[in-house]
């Protein structure tokens, strides 16, 4: 197996291609729609879930099976049907004209794989196996849905917010110098109390002293 190298694509008005009409590419789809992708799905029949994707218009379907020509302009593809023969050849045709390629189960075939993401606001924590075990990434996907609650959306912005503030007086933090400034017991234990401009201001003040 590979050594992967993590890292968070701007996929945004991207063109993005589906191979398959399954539960598995619908899963794909939806990670897609939520970089804001624009998704096209290539399948002679479609779950009902992305049927009523396609419905509300936030997706394309071309009711037919793959063919070549499908790969034109493409940024990325994820190939997921139950046919080894389609998988082989939309993977190669991928390769062919230079675009990055996942395979569902199975990395051999694939440049890069999905891994198992949680979202709180803009933070984003990802797990992979290296494809070696996606039911253990998921697991600890779930683990740490459960440590990490929807005040570190809020931590986000207040870090994001004071890092402004800092920078606008022409302050230069080291890194080392926000590591030791950034107590994130203290700070999230505020935001639970609803005191999140507290927060902010203790940080802005260590900061401050940093930057002296």
């Amino acid at each position: 197996m590979p050594t992967y190298n993590p890292i968070f694509l701007n996929l945004q008005g991207r063109k993005c291609l589906i191979v398959g009409g399954g539960q598995v590419a619908q899963r794909k789809v939806g990670m897609l729609l939520e970089s804001e992708a624009e998704v096209t799905v290539v399948s002679p029949r479609i779950c009902a879930g992305l049927r009523k994707l396609a419905d509300d218009g936030r997706i394309d379907v071309i009711s037919r099976t793959f063919h070549p020509a499908d790969m034109k302009d493409i940024n990325i593809a994820v190939i997921a049907t139950s046919k080894r023969a389609i998988n082989l050849a939309a993977a190669g045709e991928a390769r062919k004209r230079g675009v990055s390629v996942n395979v569902a189960d199975n990395p051999a075939l694939s440049d890069f794989i999905f891994p198992s993401v949680m979202r709180r606001g803009s933070l984003a924590i990802a797990v992979s196996t290296s494809g070696k075990s996606p039911a253990l990434a998921r697991k600890i996907r779930h683990k740490l849905e459960s440590e990490f609650g929807q005040e570190y959306a809020s931590l986000v912005l207040i870090i994001e917010e004071a890092r402004r503030q800092v920078k606008k007086q022409g302050l230069k933090i080291s890194g080392a110098h926000w590591q030791e400034s950034l107590d994130l017991d203290s700070m999230i234990a505020l935001i639970r109390r609803g005191r999140g401009d507290r927060a902010r201001e203790v940080l802005v003040n260590k900061l401050k002293k940093c930057g002296k």
